[in-house]
């Protein structure tokens, strides 16, 4: 079996700023005018360790505050760890936040050569690079005129054409892709594509979840300096989406194996597998990610086809059903009935809920059973896709989840004729002599 070879081993690394009520207690304890403490410790980063190989795409993903960008800029060396270690193998070009390694008063050609010069690149070596930059950037005859200059969108198209066209081994980018026209975007991803192809290392930090899902091999969530998890990015994905609705639960080392020693227990065991056997025929993933805090619980799903029968595929083009059943634990305001569509790689591709479609507006009582259907043309491409389903609120101005079952259910599109992209647009095509 092939060794992977690290690019960036990061090994119980901390981060710990000084808090202080008033700046003069700054000063005060630094020149050590008292044996005091005056200062409180706030962990940016506490004992977080990764390991990112060669060839890698890896995402990272968390709450605002949760030490993203403090984790890239220590990598980069910008920040210097409290305590830990952090190793590097191989020249990286980061693109962190908006102005990072730029001279505001140089023009746009001299901060070409000083960014270069600063990742070790010889000055022949950035005239080799030169044109290409200039050609990815576009910023025509901006680029004689200082950076301050400079609105944010010609900032971040120059400052991204230079790290990614220097031709580094590890690409750094925190956040910046934000910035600028969806025609520059599209132009920064498709050479994140090029850059994987030819094998090198990218880690980014991005809130955009479909860019996670669709260019990284992993995903890592960390939340308030904590690293959680990491794993696909859809399992992260799904993780951190608990997260903001603040109901995470740290798993548990290990996995749960049941005790076969009374009758009872190898009976209760048995119907667990026989049941999650049948439920996988069925289309229902036994292993539903499942949290919320049940004032409003699904206790029945299902799919149906244009002749409503029960099914777990669909005909391109056809008309399908999505069935859900809730009971209603306790009263009430306006609950949101949710269900959303992805593909296997966890992008959302489509869903819709009741306060979309202005269809349930109103108040529940405890002890009601609703039924939501949602009656919609199957335009995907053909293949297979997860469904997931909610019940969701807002209280007062605090939202809520009452319920999510994420990826519940499988439904296989059936397809004669497949299109570009995601979903069929149904396109009459006429072709004649003129």
């Amino acid at each position: 079996m092939e060794q992977k070879e690290l690019a960036i081993h990061v090994d119980r690394v901390s981060k710990v700023y000084k808090l202080y009520r008033r700046n003069r207690d700054r000063l005060i304890e630094s020149l050590g005018l008292t044996k005091k403490k005056l200062s409180t410790p706030h962990y940016a980063l506490k004992d977080v360790s990764l390991d990112i190989y060669k060839g890698e795409t890896v995402g990272i993903i968390g709450t605002n505050g949760s030490g993203k960008s403090t984790i890239l800029k220590i990598i980069t060396g910008v920040l210097h760890e409290t305590s830990g270690t952090v190793q590097v193998n191989g020249r990286i070009s980061a693109l962190l936040e908006l102005g990072a390694g730029f001279n505001m008063e140089y023009n746009g050609i001299e901060n070409i050569y000083l960014n270069g010069t600063m990742i070790g690149f010889s000055e022949k070596e950035i005239d080799e690079k030169l044109q290409d930059i200039l050609d990815f950037a576009d910023i025509g005859d901006y680029v004689y005129q200082p950076v301050k200059t400079y609105s944010s969108g010609m900032f971040v198209r120059l400052a991204f054409a230079v790290a990614i066209n220097i031709d580094p081994e590890i690409l750094i980018v925190d956040e910046a892709l934000s910035v600028g026209d969806v025609f520059f975007q599209a132009k920064c991803y498709r050479k994140f594509e090029e850059f994987k192809k030819k094998g090198k290392t990218i880690l980014f930090v991005s809130h955009d979840l479909s860019a996670i899902s669709k260019y990284c091999d992993r995903a890592i969530l960390l939340n308030q300096g904590v690293k959680l998890g990491e794993g696909s990015p859809k399992d992260m994905i799904d993780a951190y989406k608990q997260v903001l609705v603040g109901q995470y639960e740290t798993p548990k080392a290990g996995v749960d194996v049941p005790d076969l020693t009374a009758d009872g227990d190898v009976r209760a065991a048995l119907d667990k597998q026989k049941k999650k056997q049948e439920a996988a025929r069925m289309g229902v993933n036994p292993e539903t990610l499942e949290y919320g805090t049940k004032q409003a619980e699904i206790v029945s799903y299902y799919i149906t086809d244009k002749n409503d029968v029960q099914t777990t595929a669909i005909l391109k083009g056809d008309e399908f059903t999505m069935h859900m059943k809730v009971k209603i634990g306790q009263d009430l305001p306006a609950p949101i009935f949710a269900f959303s569509i992805k593909n296997i790689k966890g992008v959302e591709i489509t869903g819709t809920n009741t306060m979309f479609e202005k269809t349930f507006l109103e108040s529940v009582k405890a002890g009601q059973v609703l039924e939501i259907t949602f009656r919609q043309k199957m335009r995907l491409q053909g293949g297979d896709y997860l469904i997931s389903l909610g019940v969701t609120g807002y209280e007062k101005d605090t939202f809520k989840v009452y319920h999510r079952l994420y990826d519940v259910l499988n439904i296989t599109v059936v397809s004669d004729k497949d299109t570009v992209g995601y979903f069929d647009m149904e396109s009459q095509v006429e072709v004649k002599e003129i």
